[in-house]
């Protein structure tokens, strides 16, 4: 079974930086496709960034590119998101997810019911 946990959320003022981990275990991950969601307070669930775990390719919301980088260690069965330049709208709480059903470039649209989700780890700017 896939076992997703987040870590490295916090409160920080706009322009700062933060970076998420999400480590992963219950199997392996070569083909799979992982990635980051996020949901604010009163608002839907919003696709961020998601990854390729064997080629590495990446993907980005709207919203987040440019300042975003998703990034994976192989070695580490871990999952990381940069975050750079944040603004108070990028406030929300941020899940890990990974699926075998869908690749990275498909995972803002896959069913919420075909992605393994972790608990969240909530992300407050400041401005």
């Amino acid at each position: 079974q896939v076992q997703l946990v987040e870590s490295g959320g916090g409160l920080l003022q706009a322009g700062g930086s933060l970076r998420l981990s999400c480590e992963a275990s219950g199997r392996t991950f070569a083909g799979y496709a992982m990635g980051w969601f996020r949901q604010a307070s009163g608002k839907e669930r919003e696709f961020v960034a998601s990854i390729s775990w064997s080629t590495g390719s990446t993907y980005y919301g709207d919203a987040v590119k440019g300042r975003f980088t998703i990034s994976r260690d192989n070695a580490k069965n871990t999952m990381y998101l940069q975050m750079n330049s944040l603004k108070p709208e990028d406030t929300a709480v941020y899940y890990c997810v990974a699926s075998q059903y869908t690749t990275a470039q498909f995972m803002r649209v896959m069913s919420p019911l075909r992605l393994n989700w972790g608990q969240g780890t909530q992300v407050t700017v400041s401005s």
